[in-house]
């Protein structure tokens, strides 16, 4: 088989498929429609016996076949072996359109792969659509986040890395008959110049919540230092929800970064996002335009926050939180 839409299954350090395979899933199913019905292929680095944990979730993505590289050895990501394999597998089946998530390991792997190949490379797109001449049209920020730019590759395969968040996996099932195709992996696969020696985690940052958080309050540079942000987190603490922020207000040491949200932070889809004192500069607004409702508080009226808020109040912060702090505390007593 040859042509189709090939995306790379990531697998975490504690052997879960990560998310945005499933969300990068979904959107293959809705490009390959734009296709002709191209195939929807995937692949896979796993140690032994795992595929079983992770079938029913794989044959409800709507995938035709999925490639999996089996051996204990998998356990740890390894830049060298997963990038040969990959290379050898793309030259096998040609696909048209490769993706990979844009994770720490995503972006690690990517480039590797797509120069070794020879062909272009569209990193942290936010958008994926096929245009009038069936080629892969990918959407990414560019000049700092000041423009959006359509980017396409002449070359094959045209391969994107996609911000995890950005898409939404698929709300009802894509039932199709998968094919399984285990590849061979043989010992010099694994003979590489770098070697894991150790594996160091990293507990402070074990688990973000606002990956999943279903609401978010988040502080900009008009936040004015870590004293404002205790302020958003008592709001946070009373709606349940977690604290986010700026590049501009961590740049400030106002926030730590794993809390960054935008383009070069988090892409976050909460229920409900509340800005406070966030301009909306385009940086900041491509990681959370996939928010179900957005409320801003600004004392700017022309903010470009305003522009994509659902709900907007024009005031100061430091007025308007402690009320609204207030008022949520009198209701739940």
């Amino acid at each position: 088989m040859t042509g189709g839409i090939l995306i790379y299954a990531e697998v975490t350090k504690q052997s879960f498929v990560h998310t945005v395979f499933f969300e990068l899933a979904n959107k293959a199913h809705e490009l390959s429609l734009k296709l002709n019905n191209a195939p929807v292929m995937a692949v896979l680095f796993t140690k032994p016996e795992m595929l079983t944990e992770y079938k029913e979730g794989f044959t409800y993505s709507g995938i035709d076949k999925f490639f999996v590289f089996e051996d204990e050895k998998f356990e740890n990501y390894n830049t060298e072996t997963y990038a040969n394999l990959i290379v050898n597998l793309v030259k096998e089946v040609e696909p048209e359109i490769f993706l990979i998530g844009a994770t720490n390991q995503g972006r690690d792997l990517a480039p590797r792969i797509s120069s070794k190949l020879g062909t272009g490379l569209t990193a942290d797109c936010i958008e994926l659509d096929i245009n009038e001449k069936g080629l892969l049209a990918a959407t990414r920020p560019t000049f700092g986040g000041q423009l959006m730019a359509t980017i396409l590759c002449k070359t094959k395969p045209q391969m994107a890395t996609v911000r995890p968040k950005v898409f939404k996996p698929a709300i009802d099932i894509i039932k199709k008959d998968t094919e399984f195709i285990y590849k061979q992996v043989n010992p010099e696969d694994f003979i590489n110049n770098v070697q894991l020696i150790k594996f160091i985690k990293e507990y402070e940052n074990n688990l973000n919540e606002l990956d999943s958080a279903e609401i978010i309050i988040a502080g900009g540079k008009g936040m004015k230092g870590e004293e404002g942000f205790k302020l958003l987190k008592e709001l946070a603490d009373i709606l349940g929800g977690t604290v986010g922020a700026s590049r501009g207000a961590v740049d400030l040491g106002y926030a730590p970064h794993n809390i960054q949200i935008g383009q070069t932070g988090k892409t976050v889809t909460p229920k409900l996002y509340i800005a406070c004192a966030i301009s909306g500069a385009i940086q900041h607004t491509v990681g959370i335009t996939a928010s179900d409702y957005i409320i801003c508080i600004n004392n700017d009226p022309n903010a470009p926050i305003f522009d994509i808020s659902d709900t907007g109040i024009v005031g100061d912060v430091f007025e308007v939180l402690p009320k609204l702090i207030e008022i949520l505390k009198n209701s739940k007593d």
